[in-house]
C-alpha cells in the first residue's frame, strides 16, 4: 500500500522525540540469537571428547552467530526537533528536516525510502513491513506527517 499525504487535519503530527524500529522483528531476531549462543554453549561443555579449542570454537561461532542477528536488528529511526537520525545495519545519517523531501513506502518495498533534497534516496531501514505490515504503514505515515510539518519541502527564498 502506498502512504498517501497527510491532509490537514487527517493524521496527527505525532509528538517528539520519537522512535520508529520494527519490534517484532527485533525480538524475533534477538530471540533467535539467544538461542543459538546458548544451544552452541550448552553443545561446547556436553562434549566430553572435545578440548578447550574446541569448545571455544563452539561459544565463539554462537557469539559471531548473536553479533550478526545484533546488527539485524539495529536499524531505526529517531525523529526529534533538530530532524531525523537514520540507523541503518553499519551507518547512522543525520538528516535535517528540510533535507526530506517525500517518505515513501511503495508496494514490495522492503523499507521506508527518504527522497532526500539533493537528488538521493535513502533507504530508512528501521520502518519495514516486513513482519508488521500495519505497523510500518502508520509508521510511515506519521513520519511523513512530522516531516511535512516540520519542514518537508519548504524553500527558504
Amino acid at each position: 500500500m502506498s502512504v498517501p499525504a497527510p491532509e490537514s487535519g487527517t493524521d496527527p503530527v505525532p509528538g517528539l522525540p520519537v522512535v520508529f524500529r520494527p519490534t517484532r522483528t527485533r525480538i524475533v531476531l534477538l530471540t533467535v540469537g539467544v538461542a543459538i549462543l546458548a544451544t552452541l554453549t550448552a553443545i561446547a561443555f556436553l562434549l566430553e571428547a572435545a578440548g578447550a579449542g574446541e569448545r571455544a570454537s563452539f561459544v565463539l561461532t554462537g557469539l559471531l552467530f548473536f553479533a550478526v542477528l545484533l546488527l539485524l536488528a539495529r536499524p531505526k529511526v529517531v525523529a526529534d526537533t533538530g530532524g531525523v537520525t537514520v540507523v541503518n545495519l553499519t551507518t547512522v545519517r543525520h538528516l535535517e528536516w528540510a533535507e526530506i523531501i517525500r517518505v515513501n513506502l511503495r508496494p514490495g518495498d522492503p523499507w521506508v525510502l527518504l527522497d532526500l533534497s539533493d537528488g538521493t534516496t535513502l533507504p530508512a531501514m528501521g520502518i519495514q513491513p516486513g513482519v508488521a505490515r500495519a505497523q510500518a504503514v502508520r509508521d510511515a505515515k506519521a513520519l511523513r506527517a512530522l516531516a511535512e510539518h516540520h519542514g518537508t519541502g519548504r524553500t527558504d527564498g
